[in-house]
């Protein structure tokens, strides 16, 4: 599994431009899944993404947690985390998860993750979609199996 995080303070999600997803301050996800995950790493990232302080406190230091700030999450399935470029110049899919697991697993990770935050909202898996946002920061964090 590999994630991209980015602290935001809004973002939004269109397809055909109709908004499906939005949401104000908190973190937009792009979660990619790999042939090798299952719900325990599912498990272990949502755990590490709930736990991370990386919004300012009154002191200017991150340290407040997404919780501490009630803070949003929107989640976009993303599998080209997993390009691969190594020898050529067109990317390699290779190791992500084939569509139908893959959609599995991110429905469970957008289920768990519901039910913890209290606006949870999402893209559509498999749709060509529109991402938009205000990265507030910049601060931006990739967290992928050597650091969960």
């Amino acid at each position: 599994m590999k994630i991209v995080i980015q602290r935001v303070s809004s973002a939004s999600v269109e397809i055909e431009g109709k908004t499906v997803g939005k949401i104000g301050k908190g973190y937009l996800v792009l979660l990619g899944i790999g042939h090798e995950d299952n719900e325990k790493t599912c498990d272990r990232f949502l755990s590490k993404l709930l736990k991370m302080r990386i919004f300012e406190d009154e002191n200017g230091k991150t340290n407040l947690s997404l919780f501490d700030v009630s803070g949003e999450l929107l989640i976009v399935s993303q599998f080209t985390l997993y390009a691969d470029l190594k020898g050529q110049n067109r990317p390699g899919f290779t190791k992500a998860a084939g569509p139908e697991e893959a959609e599995r697993l991110y429905d469970y990770f957008v289920c768990e993750a519901r039910k913890s935050v209290q606006k949870v909202e999402t893209g559509e898996f498999g749709a060509d979609m529109k991402v938009s946002l205000t990265n507030d920061g910049p601060f931006t964090i990739v967290l992928d199996e050597t650091q969960v």
